[in-house]
């Protein structure tokens, strides 16, 4: 029998051992190396000298400890890892490493216990890789992954607060046109006068809060104009002193030299009475209210920008409700103390305005919320606004609705204004109608069951009958942006008074 054991086999063991010698030394991206059972560096290779900075003779014979951060190696990290691998036979993780200029990365570490022939503990091998870049990406993706989850998130919010929207305003549409029937007919007890205030009161609240929802899903139609903030701040401020208290101070500190935005005035105002309000609320015990106005230029190519901000010294806002605090409905205050809708309202003005809205806060410290306004371009001229007073008509108005409780309200505000009134439920009727009789103006819903909607049957009627006033409603509708640009329209719930400008302006 051939004895293995000769000079020709002890030779080759030697060759394999120093070219995997030379095969670990030259590896550059995972730091392999040695330690003796105490933990000391036994051995060094390029991989750690280039990912750790230190070279073979300033860290062989060294603990190994000392590539853990202050924190781990004060909670005994290094030894229980050790610890573990020699019991168990294996230890992994993923945690902060030092390197030898104090700068941090984040290693992906195995430590493998190595035995004798005896199965007595010689040492341990230890890989260590950088992975910093894949750690920084998977964060990116994930930030970009809520991102995504959010946007997802506001944009089913949008749609199902858009189809609410609609139908909340057709039954408002019907309270408040009787309402406004009802109000002109009762002249006498003091009693029914209260109690059709108090429904008129109702209604038109109820029409508020449609329009924050509106404001939130961005789905609102607003009316941009240039805005000089330091005017309309002080416009308000009495309004806001009102709503504050007396154990509530109100500090304006307006910036020189503000920049105007344009954005829709009433949606700005209620804005910052949301904000004030919200702060009042955060502080039971009072204490100071700060409304601040200042130009804003950050390193962004979108532009400059104008930031209002509004800070309070109450309880701050806590971790686990901080991304819900713009959700519609949610709330921290008690049972009728809110309506959950003041920050999505903000949220969503600010955002259609093509700004952001950033928060800081710390619990028993207090809370800042800033909207951030694109500045106004240089050159502006804003549009005048119609106010003259018109007054009741005549003729014969289509009015074209698919409810006939809504049409009923319509149809008696359309008659105390002096019109007659013929009433269709789609729009293949209102084309019928007119080609039988003499119509003088179509009032239309937009959002209507069949082949065509409102918009669609003032296109119909504009290629067939280019003369005929059209007027266009909707408690809400993804069309009117585009509807906007060619027909007038009047949106739900209106008053008899709007109703019968609308009708007269098409008059003229």
């Amino acid at each position: 029998m051939q004895n293995r054991s000769g000079p020709g086999n002890a030779r080759n063991l030697v060759e394999s051992e120093r070219q995997f010698r030379l095969l670990v030394d030259g590896v550059t991206d995972y730091a392999l190396y040695m330690l003796d059972p105490e933990g000391k560096v036994a051995s060094w290779n390029a991989g750690g000298q280039r990912i750790k900075g230190y070279a073979p003779e300033e860290i062989i014979g060294q603990h190994f400890s000392r590539f853990y951060t202050p924190v781990d190696q004060a909670e005994g990290k290094p030894a229980r890892a050790l610890s573990i691998a020699e019991t168990t036979g294996r230890y992994e993780e993923e945690s902060w490493r030092v390197r030898k200029d104090g700068s941090f990365f984040w290693a992906s570490v195995v430590i493998d216990p190595i035995r004798n022939d005896h199965g007595e503990l010689i040492g341990f091998a230890k890989i260590t890789r950088d992975i910093t870049e894949r750690r920084e990406a998977q964060i990116s993706l994930e930030k970009m992954q809520r991102k995504l989850a959010e946007s997802q998130k506001m944009d089913a919010l949008g749609q199902l607060t858009g189809g609410i929207a609609h139908d909340f305003n057709n039954i408002l549409m019907i309270v408040s046109g009787h309402v406004q029937t009802l109000k002109r007919a009762m002249t006498g007890d003091p009693r029914l006068q209260r109690a059709i205030q108090a429904i008129e009161h109702a209604s038109e609240r109820g029409a508020h809060l449609t329009n924050q929802l509106l404001t939130f899903s961005r789905r609102q139609h607003i009316n941009p104009e240039r805005i000089h903030l330091a005017a309309l701040i002080h416009s308000v401020r009495a309004l806001l002193d009102s709503g504050l208290g007396r154990d509530v101070k109100l500090v304006i500190q307006i910036a020189p030299g503000l920049w105007p935005v344009i954005v829709d005035a009433n949606e700005l105002e209620t804005s910052i009475v949301n904000l004030v309000i919200n702060a009042r609320d955060a502080m039971p015990d009072g204490g100071t209210v700060t409304l601040s106005a200042s130009n804003d230029q950050p390193q962004d190519p979108k532009g400059d920008y104008v930031a209002i901000a509004v800070s309070d010294c109450g309880v701050g806002i806590a971790d686990d409700v901080m991304d819900k605090i713009f959700d519609p409905f949610f709330t921290t205050k008690p049972i009728g103390k809110g309506t959950g809708l003041g920050l999505s309202q903000v949220h969503g003005f600010v955002h259609q305005a093509g700004g952001t809205v950033k928060v800081a806060s710390s619990l028993g410290k207090g809370t800042q919320i800033t909207m951030l306004l694109p500045r106004a371009p240089e050159q502006i001229v804003a549009e005048s606004q119609n106010e003259a007073d018109v007054s009741a008509g005549s003729g014969t108005v289509l009015l074209v609705e698919d409810n006939p409780d809504v049409a009923s309200a319509c149809a008696e505000l359309l008659a105390e204004l002096g019109y007659a009134v013929r009433w269709v439920p789609d729009a293949i009727s209102a084309l019928n109608e007119i080609e039988k009789n003499s119509i003088d103006v179509v009032f239309s819903d937009i959002v209507m069951p069949g082949p065509m909607d409102g918009l669609a049957l003032a296109e119909a009627i504009n290629a067939r009958f280019p003369r005929l006033p059209i007027l266009l409603t909707t408690g809400y509708s993804e069309a009117i942006r585009d509807a906007q640009r060619k027909y007038p329209i009047l949106h739900k719930p209106y008053r008899i008074h709007e109703l019968s400008r609308a009708l007269a302006e098409l008059a003229h």
